[in-house]
């Protein structure tokens, strides 16, 4: 298999994900897919939600479209240019995670752009919409046949394993794939430094940074850096329009939850009818809720960032990733950052 068959195949990928995000079929472009298969695909998504409460329909065309911004065929082309292709295959495992929809992708893309086989075990919360794209893509391009696989059960001939859990699965992964290369992800969060000079616009799209996909994903904000003398009520201000999230019952259950274990124990919390906003030093919150901690020095920022260094995934402020980008990442934003292509190349 030659890389520009791998191309091929991405570019194919990105026509389908720009449709199915846009939920439209353009009639007036020579697509590579049918109706009856976008017709196909289109139903899938709006059954997630009854795979998994949290993969409601808005959430998995954007997380689609998210992925089709990102594989647009003049960004993988410069991009791949700094990597070799292995002519040396390796099977490399893929384990994914199923927090947010298709959250497995860039580790799919790694693989298969770097000349290697990829191995898919599926979470049981994602496990519907990857096949079948797969199963669609290996039937237009059936050079891909021998390059991805999804498997179950007890998955043998590993060279190589790539894996996403919590940091309690990762003793399980090193337990049984110790004896191989292995790049194991722990859990990670994103944070929100705020100055006090944010526009109100900029408050609101931390809106996006925190509640895309309910804040399930590593991306997301859970934990913000706010000047002492920062105004709250401006900040809820600018959230408001993202209130009626509370009417998804996952999430709705979890601030239920959330809110009655603080009032049981008497801890402070501000409220706003959708989500709640906890002073603590801890990065990682519970859904439904925001940890924040205000600083007084910019040096106390510097030392808090880097005592958490092996924790955050995303920065989000004035001089990090812009707000409301947290969702959005590009090719070259390895999770956790380590460079997965890098990585790739070295099993060769």
């Amino acid at each position: 298999m030659k890389r520009e068959q791998v191309l091929q195949a991405i570019q194919s990928l990105h026509e389908l994900f720009i449709a199915l995000g846009d939920d439209k079929f353009d009639t007036s472009k020579k697509n590579r897919f049918t109706q009856d298969e976008f017709n196909d695909f289109s139903l899938l998504i709006q059954q997630q939600k009854n795979f998994n409460g949290w993969f409601i329909e808005e959430n998995v065309r954007k997380a689609i479209l998210e992925l089709a911004f990102m594989i647009e065929p003049d960004k993988v082309d410069e991009w791949i240019q700094h990597f070799s292709f292995s002519e040396n295959p390796v099977r490399v495992l893929i384990i994914m995670a199923g927090n947010i929809p298709l959250v497995g992708f860039h580790d799919l893309l790694c693989v298969i752009l770097s000349g290697n086989k990829a191995i898919v075990k599926l979470s049981s919360e994602d496990s519907t919409l990857l096949p079948k794209l797969i199963t669609w893509l290996v039937t237009i391009h059936p050079v891909l046949e021998d390059v991805i696989s999804i498997e179950f059960g007890l998955i043998k001939n590993i060279e190589a394993v790539i894996a996403t859990g919590s940091d309690n699965a990762n003793l399980h992964f090193e337990k049984y794939f110790g004896h191989v290369p292995r790049l194991f992800r722990k859990n990670r969060t994103s944070i929100a430094l705020l100055t006090g000079s944010e526009s109100k616009e900029q408050l609101h799209l931390l809106g996006s940074d925190i509640f895309s996909y309910f804040g399930k994903g590593c991306r997301n904000v859970t934990f913000i850096l706010l000047p002492i003398e920062f105004n709250l009520d401006v900040f809820f201000e600018a959230i408001v329009p993202y209130g009626e999230i509370i009417h998804n019952k996952k999430y709705g259950n979890n601030y239920d939850y959330n809110r009655a274990i603080h009032l049981l124990n008497q801890e402070n919390v501000l409220d706003n009818n959708f989500v709640l906003l906890k002073e603590s030093s801890l990065l990682f919150s519970p859904i439904a809720m925001i940890h924040f901690h205000r600083y007084s020095t910019i040096e106390e920022v510097e030392t808090i960032l880097e005592l958490n260094k092996e924790n955050i995934q995303v920065v989000i402020g004035t001089n990090y990733v812009p707000f409301g980008n947290s969702q959005k990442p590009v090719l070259s934003d390895f999770a956790d950052g380590i460079n997965t292509m890098q990585w790739l190349e070295k099993l060769t």
